[in-house]
């Protein structure tokens, strides 16, 4: 099983990145964000890689970080979504942002991605939600399940969730207080706080 690849990058397109490992070219299908994070051609990449066989057709596929990879295999798990799918979804959000996504169980983001319709953004939320919930190694697993908040918590508890979790998905300090600035938590969800935080960051899809 092929798990990485290291060597010099000669091709490099949104979709497919080519790397030359001891002169052999290897061909891999990427997302869009592992797109952006390439370097120029001819310098030195590594890639975490996820080999397919799918009627009788080879296709290896490359990954930035082994968090993008993992995200990738949740992914295909559920059913009727391919290699080709996944790499769409992954090239629209990042890993965090999914998370937050499937457990806020906003399917009019997860609808935004290219092929996916509503139903499948249903579909994909929900047999995602379970497995990723028990997926401690993925950030963004400080994001709390809906429902899942304890009855009478104060409102400030809420308000330091969401906190937890913007952080968690990379956003700096002063992000984090410029978006949850004039909130009390009163009444709110912690996916609803996250929701209108992340449009106040401009990541609304």
């Amino acid at each position: 099983m092929i798990s990485q690849v290291h060597g010099i990058l000669l091709e490099a397109t949104p979709s497919v990145a080519v790397v030359d490992v001891s002169g052999v070219g290897f061909e891999l299908g990427i997302s869009g964000t592992t797109a952006a994070s390439l370097p120029a051609v001819g310098d030195e990449v590594r890639l975490y890689t996820r080999f397919r066989l799918a009627n009788d057709v080879m296709a290896l596929y490359g990954f930035a970080t082994v968090e993008e990879r993992t995200m990738f295999d949740r992914l295909i798990a559920v059913s009727s979504v391919g290699p080709r799918m996944a790499l769409s979804v992954l090239s629209k959000f990042s890993v965090a942002q999914l998370y937050t996504i499937v457990m806020a169980e906003d399917t009019k983001s997860m609808a935004t991605v290219p092929g996916v319709g509503k139903k499948t953004a249903q579909r994909l939320i929900l047999e995602l939600k379970s497995t990723l919930a028990k997926d401690r190694s993925l950030p963004g697993t400080a994001v709390p399940l809906a429902g899942q908040l304890p009855l009478g918590a104060a409102a400030s508890t809420a308000i330091e969730d969401a906190r937890a979790a913007l952080l968690s998905m990379g956003f700096s300090p002063q992000e984090t207080d410029l978006a949850l600035e004039g909130y009390d938590g009163q009444d709110m969800r912690v996916e609803d706080i996250l929701a209108a935080s992340l449009k106040r960051l401009g990541m609304d899809a």
